[in-house]
């Protein structure tokens, strides 16, 4: 396996990596088309083994302070993307790109990194043995169908909500009873 920084030509191998990873999480609906690109530089790496993207890292970093991180003082670093190939998950892929990324992150003056996660418990106990810290959260409430009709004032004439994806940052998290409530943590990882 090497890790090497992100190349046009990977695209395709980034988006099914992506996809194939992401189906077993919580955002297994996050499906994207095409790579992201940043306003701000990133750290872009990908893990390849036989000529075939196994694993990412994109981590877009700061210039300025709070312009990508939201939250902490100094120059961070926002992980977007960490993925790692279902046929090739629990071999150390996600560690190595993320030692990886994290040592560019240091040698380019940044103190920390930060990444927002759903509540799968598998991922969360990942980024705590990375030595990450949760440090805020809120949620990713999905309405649908009748729960629109019952929890979401529509006043537009003639507009019917199907779908909706909405956050809450409240405290009575308990007051909505849609079958798709995700707790969304920001876990911090300090350099």
């Amino acid at each position: 396996m090497i890790i090497r920084d992100y190349e046009l030509k990977d695209e395709i191998g980034w988006v099914r990596c992506r996809t194939l990873a992401f189906l077993e999480t919580a955002y297994f609906d996050n499906v994207l088309k095409q790579k992201e690109f940043y306003e701000n530089p990133a750290i872009e790496l990908v893990a390849e083994i036989d000529g075939q993207i196994v694993g990412l890292i994109d981590v877009e970093y700061e210039k300025e302070e709070r312009t990508v991180c939201s939250r902490g003082e100094g120059l961070g670093g926002m992980i977007w993307h960490i993925a790692v190939h279902p046929d090739f998950s629990r071999l150390g892929i996600g560690k190595q790109l993320l030692d990886t990324a994290v040592n560019k992150a240091n040698a380019m003056g940044l103190n920390r990194l930060e990444a927002w996660t759903r509540d799968d418990l598998w991922v969360r106990n990942w980024y705590e043995k990375m030595q990450f810290n949760e440090v805020d959260s809120y949620y990713h409430i999905y309405f649908e169908g009748d729960e629109m009709n019952h929890q979401i004032q529509n006043k537009i004439p003639k507009l019917y909500l199907v779908n909706t994806f909405a956050h809450y940052v409240g405290d009575n998290i308990d007051q909505f009873n849609n079958k798709r409530i995700h707790q969304c943590v920001c876990f911090e990882k300090n350099l």
